[in-house]
């Protein structure tokens, strides 16, 4: 195992990257992102899309983490801290005692990560997610029906901020994602791949239960409120889930859940 550096006072400039970080997640990273928890962890030291660049461990977690740490590449530091210390460092109680700071090594384009997909698949397209705990679930949700990716557009937020992995219980790790350039047309794109696109929309023509999905499938979800553009739901099928009187919307990321496990179980066309 990569040897252990003890770590005693928070203005260490060896830990730069970990000071703050609830500040240093709304500020430009780098290109850097934080990891914390022990699952988060496990999924970013198992990854081949990321790479870990260091680790920051409570003293107290280190014995229980040993077969864990011991797969830590031989380049990779790992400093050790009294939970005080890490606590100062963080800039707030971190009662889970693990973070570690990565980086993304695959970053395809939106084109190039639908080139990858061969076969049947259910895809997902995301408008304006701008909440991070919506964006985590949807990549949770993702991760549970086997997405093969995720395409994000300009205006949803970043997958790889510490609390979207946190909530997505390390699956922003495990679901390819790539953005969408803003002067792209999505569903020219979505064409080009053999993609059907679906819109879930309160106001759409027909039930989810009612349909029966191509083999290839792009589900568009978009932001609570204003929901998807106008100008995208006018060029897709639109499905609405039906709900009591007087309710009709849900969160989004409880929506994905309920398409993707429709879509997963749906008896697909006799020729898919």
């Amino acid at each position: 195992m990569t040897d252990i550096v003890p770590v005693i006072d928070p203005d260490d400039p060896r830990i730069h990257a970990y000071r703050d970080i609830r500040d240093r997640d709304v500020v430009g990273r780098d290109g850097l992102f934080v990891a914390e928890g022990k699952v988060v962890l496990a999924m970013l030291l198992a990854s081949r899309r990321y790479r870990p660049v260091s680790l920051l461990i409570a003293a107290h977690r280190m014995a229980g983490l040993a077969d864990l740490l011991a797969t830590v590449p031989a380049d990779v530091p790992i400093y050790a801290a009294a939970q005080p210390v890490l606590d100062a460092i963080a800039g707030f109680p971190l009662h889970r005692g693990i973070l570690a700071i990565g980086r993304r090594v695959d970053t395809p384009d939106a084109d190039a990560l639908l080139a990858r997909i061969t076969g049947p698949a259910t895809i997902l397209l995301l408008s304006a997610i701008a909440n991070h705990d919506n964006l985590g679930g949807i990549f949770r949700n993702a991760a549970a029906f086997g997405v093969p990716a995720i395409l994000l557009d300009a205006d949803c937020c970043d997958p790889l901020y510490r609390k979207a992995i946190r909530v997505s219980v390390g699956a922003a790790l495990l679901v390819p994602f790539a953005r969408i350039a803003r002067d792209t047309d999505p569903l020219d794109m979505l064409d080009r791949h053999g993609f059907s696109p679906i819109a879930l929309t309160p106001s759409g023509a027909a039930t989810l239960a009612e349909h029966r999905p191509a083999p290839r499938t792009a589900v568009l979800l978009g932001a609570e409120g204003p929901g998807l553009a106008p100008a995208l739901l006018a060029r897709t099928t639109g499905l609405r889930i039906p709900m009591a009187p007087g309710f009709d919307s849900l969160n989004v990321a409880t929506t994905s859940g309920i398409v993707l496990h429709h879509l997963r179980h749906a008896t697909r066309p006799a020729d898919a």
